[in-house]
């Protein structure tokens, strides 16, 4: 979902030797904790982990499976106890929601919902980039960013194709490619499943912190729905001031987008089973435990089954899956809606990619590690939270934009979560800017999926994406930092000040 591609075969070469000699260097001569050998391990795999997610030295999957082998070698954690932890409730969660992704791509109803908000959107060129941007976005929060962004460009392909010549409309689609990928990116933080680093964010806070409050689907989607609206519209306002404005108001021939909607026929009784148990979905995920606004309580299907406590979003995504492996396709044959051949296309890298990290999260807390970086970043206290955020905001969006996101998560959320203690402060208040900023990188192609595929159409000029995603990367700082504060008291229960009970 979230994989980046190699910047180049030299920094693999060069990661795959220094990974270890580091790792093994630590090993040898360094002793971070005297007396617990496990702590100087961990960092010692970790670092091994680090190097190789960074340059992409093996497959990041690869990777992920080291402390299968080198916990249990070098007496950290157990390989019975290791082994459990690469599949949990998050994981479900993302294999149940994939999996309905996955059949509305088989039927091709992601098409028609794209295609439909294009086509509401008007015509001038202002409205058409709106149209791309909100239908990838909303695409995005429930499907692959890279799945959502390679059905979108064929679609800006032909309306490109239809624009005549000219140097203002080689600058709109310049901004209709950019308008796909940004709003790809920017949707995808909206919801849990939308993007991997809101998972690897859940998981890892329940590790560190199991007394700590769920954070439901619905608990994320309050609190970053508003910052993926707010971080839209000034993407859609900065694309059309660069590229859409001008000479570029006149009006554009909408023909070609209500061809390719007409050619999908009418909605067909598969689509309709699809976009009907993906609207439950989305109603039960929403809508699983109380909602709380203000003084006024949403109550919670849930509580209405003497065994409701026990659910969590990965059963009910489980369940609205499986339902499509039994409702048949309408032709009499023995086809289902969904079946193993489309199940097959489950991204298992991903997948391990997550356990890769749970399990070193785990290894920060058995040997004692997460604990070591907490008394090593005390003195941080001293700095101003909203500063510390900012800071951090701002370091992880650039060190995402060369490195995989998912994997930037995976290394950091457990030292976020350690140093939340050490300094006295709410960890969510550090750990979740931080999940943000790994998806808030629009600089260069290798940055997201979605930015390689874009530029991959020989379409957009690197200096076109560098001058716009640099904007964007520090506006999202300062909207994820600003958020954290506004938002996260009354969406998450976030305590600005003080550490919570289930965090000491």
């Amino acid at each position: 979902m979230e994989r980046k591609k190699p910047s180049g075969t030299k920094m693999q070469r060069i990661g795959l030797i220094a990974g270890p000699v580091l790792a093994i260097a630590l090993l040898l001569f360094t002793d971070l904790e005297p007396g617990r050998p496990a702590v100087t391990r961990t960092a010692a795999v970790a670092l091994l982990m680090a190097v190789w997610w960074m340059t992409e030295a093996v497959p990041l999957a690869a990777t992920a499976l080291l402390p299968v082998v080198l916990f249990p070698l070098l007496g950290i954690m157990g390989g019975k106890k290791v082994a459990p932890i690469y599949f949990n409730h998050v994981i479900f969660l993302f294999v149940g929601g994939f999996m309905v992704a996955l059949a509305m791509q088989r039927w091709n109803l992601h098409r028609r919902i794209a295609l439909r908000v294009l086509l509401w959107c008007g015509v001038r060129p202002r409205r058409i980039l709106l149209g791309f941007m909100v239908s990838t976005a909303f695409l995005s929060m429930w499907i692959s960013n890279t799945a959502t962004t390679m059905m979108m460009v064929p679609i800006v392909l032909a309306v490109v194709l239809k624009l005549e010549e000219g140097a203002a409309q080689g600058k709109l689609a310049t901004g209709l490619f950019l308008g796909v990928a940004y709003g790809a990116s920017i949707g995808g933080v909206a919801t849990l499943v939308g993007t991997p680093p809101n998972l690897s964010f859940a998981r890892i806070l329940n590790i560190h912190f199991p007394d700590a409050p769920e954070i439901s689907f619905a608990n994320w989607f309050l609190f970053a729905f508003p910052i993926s609206v707010l971080f839209l519209v000034v993407a859609w306002i900065l694309l059309s001031w660069l590229h859409a404005g001008g000479r570029q108001e006149r009006t554009f021939d909408q023909r070609v987008l209500r061809d390719q909607y007409e050619a999908l026929g009418p909605l067909s009784y598969e689509e309709a089973v699809v976009l009907a148990d993906f609207v439950l979905l989305a109603f039960l995920w929403l809508f699983r435990n109380e909602i709380r606004v203000g003084d006024t309580v949403i109550p919670g299907w849930s509580g209405l089954f003497p065994g409701g406590v026990y659910l969590n979003d990965g059963s009910v995504a489980m369940g609205m899956a499986l339902l499509l492996f039994l409702i048949p396709a309408r032709g009499g044959s023995a086809e289902k809606i969904l079946d193993r051949e489309t199940v097959a296309k489950l991204p298992w890298h991903i997948i391990l990619l997550f356990g890769g990290g749970f399990a070193l999260a785990t290894g920060f807390i058995e040997s004692g590690l997460s604990l070591w970086f907490g008394h090593r970043l005390a003195g941080l206290s001293a700095v101003h939270p909203l500063l510390l955020v900012a800071v951090l905001c701002l370091m992880i969006t650039f060190l995402t934009e060369l490195t995989s996101n998912t994997a930037t998560a995976e290394m950091f959320l457990p030292i976020l979560a350690a140093l939340g203690v050490a300094i006295q402060v709410n960890p969510l208040l550090l750990m979740i800017p931080a999940t943000l900023s790994c998806s808030f990188a629009f600089m260069l192609p290798v940055a997201t999926p979605p930015n390689a595929i874009v530029f991959g159409t020989d379409r957009v000029r690197m200096t076109d994406m560098v001058r716009v995603g640099l904007i964007l990367n520090l506006t999202g700082v300062a909207i994820v930092a600003g958020a954290i504060y506004l938002l996260g008291g009354s969406a998450l229960g976030i305590e600005l000040t003080g550490v919570p009970e289930w965090a000491k």
